[in-house]
This record gives structure tokens, sequence and C-alpha cells, in this order.
């Protein structure tokens, strides 16, 4: 029975398990281990689990797994948060380029403030009164009034198992616009199947429906768990130079077991 080293991170609320697999040895194929391990009553508690592992010609390769144990898309607070560590590592200093799913990315990280560079978006549909884009995972994204008391659990699971989303899963934002520069947020994730405090790929998403009617290149993204920022350069329909920036911290470290009771 071995035991792992983990380290705890989250980003405005967005939290992580972190290990450090350069050495290998992680059984990445127990889902149920993995899942087991983000539970909060029984194991660490976390909305997923990341692995930071080598990368042939970057700094390190981000791998990550969603709350029930399942691979999936690019995470973007849990990207930031992988930059803290592999800093607090001593892996990397102010800059950063590593490999995840959906490619390379950039980011410069100072004290607990980490900005982390997003793929480029090449298009975003319209889907009824809604939108849909994809910034390293799919987003739908729907503007309403009174978030604070908006159902987003109950609507954002309807979404999320309604085709065509149901097969593949989308994250499901709801956005309020607080002024002509900030807008509210709160997301309903699939993998976690439940809202997250964050949403780092949903904030950004959240912004960039924004940015295309208006004549801004930066808006600040109000979470439940803290604030992000997102700029980005508009090109037509096209953005590119995407930065999503906001804290990334560390919260603690211990020892687990690979057991599940």
């Amino acid at each position: 029975m071995a035991d792992f080293k983990f380290y705890k991170y989250h980003g405005t609320g967005n939290d992580f398990i972190l290990i450090d697999n350069r050495l290998g040895g992680f059984p990445s194929e127990n889902q149920a281990l993995i899942a087991a391990w983000c539970e909060r009553r029984y194991g660490v508690g976390a909305d997923g689990l990341i692995l930071l592992e080598n990368d042939p010609t970057l700094d390190f390769k981000m791998v990550y797994f969603n709350a029930d144990g399942s691979e999936s898309t690019m995470c973007g607070n849990g990207g930031r948060c992988l930059v803290a560590f592999a800093r607090d590592l001593g892996l990397i200093n102010e800059h950063c380029e590593f490999m995840a799913i959906d490619g390379l990315h950039e980011a410069e990280i100072s004290k607990n403030s980490v900005s982390l560079k997003m793929r480029d978006v090449q298009e975003i549909k319209r889907y009824n009164q809604a939108y849909v884009l994809d910034t390293g995972s799919p987003h739908y994204i729907e503007y309403v009034e009174d978030l604070i008391h908006y159902p987003v659990f109950e609507k954002g699971r309807s979404v999320r198992n309604t085709e065509p989303f149901k097969a593949e899963g989308i994250n499901v934002n709801f956005v309020e616009i607080l002024d002509s520069k900030k807008l509210f947020v709160r997301t309903y994730e699939r993998g976690v199947e439940d809202e997250t405090f964050s949403c780092g790929t949903g904030a950004t998403a959240a912004a960039l429906s924004y940015l295309q009617d208006h004549n801004l290149s930066q808006v600040q993204v109000q979470v439940k768990g803290g604030q992000l920022s997102i700029r980005a350069e508009k090109n037509g329909t096209e953005f590119s130079n995407i930065w999503l920036q906001g804290p990334a911290i560390k919260v603690f470290e211990g020892t687990i077991s690979n057991a599940i009771n």
C-alpha cells in the first residue's frame, strides 16, 4: 500500500489536489481512487486532481482529472495553481511554459498572482439566447439578472444533461453584468456535477462573450470565490492573446494512502 505526498491549492475557491508525478508511480487509471480523494467528507476534498509531470521540451506537463476521477479538458484555475506549485517546488521562477491537453500554455507569476495564457478562440456560437464556445473546455453562457438568487444548480444541471450537450457534457455559466467593466459569473461544472466557487475557463468564456460586443480589451469577473481578470485581443470574430489572471494559493500539504475506505 503506497502513500503519496499531496498538496492542496485553490484559485478563487476552485480547489485542487496537486501531485508531483515527475518520477511516475501515480495510478492515474484508477478513477475510483481519484474520486475518493476528491470527496469532501471522506477524502481530502477538491474540485479536481492535477499531476505535474515531465515534458521533454517545456518546464512541465499538466494532467487534469475531474472530481469524478475522469481525465478532463483544460482547467484554467487548475493551470494557475499548478504554476504556483511548480514555483514552490523550485522548478520555475517568474515565467514558464507547460503542456496541457489543449496545447502549450505560457504563464507569469508574481507572489500569489498567476497570469495564464489561454488558447485562442476562433468562434463564439449562438445557441438560442445563449452563447457556446471552447476556451480549452466547452462552455455555455447565459446572461441573467439577480444572479445571487438564481437556481444555478438546477438550471445548470438541466442544460448540461440536455441534448446536444448531454453526451459530452458542457460547463454551464450564468452571467450578470454588474457594470460596464465587471461581470458576476456562477458556474455548474461537468465532472464535478455541481456549482463550483470559480471556473477559470468559464470566467474566460463569459468575458469573451461580453468583450465581443463591447469596445473593451479587459474585464473583471467576480466569482463566488473572489475576483479574476481577463484580457484579450479581438480580430473580427476571433480572440487571441487571452490571459486569465488571479490568485493561486497553497492551503496545506500532507500524505495520503492509495487505499479506498
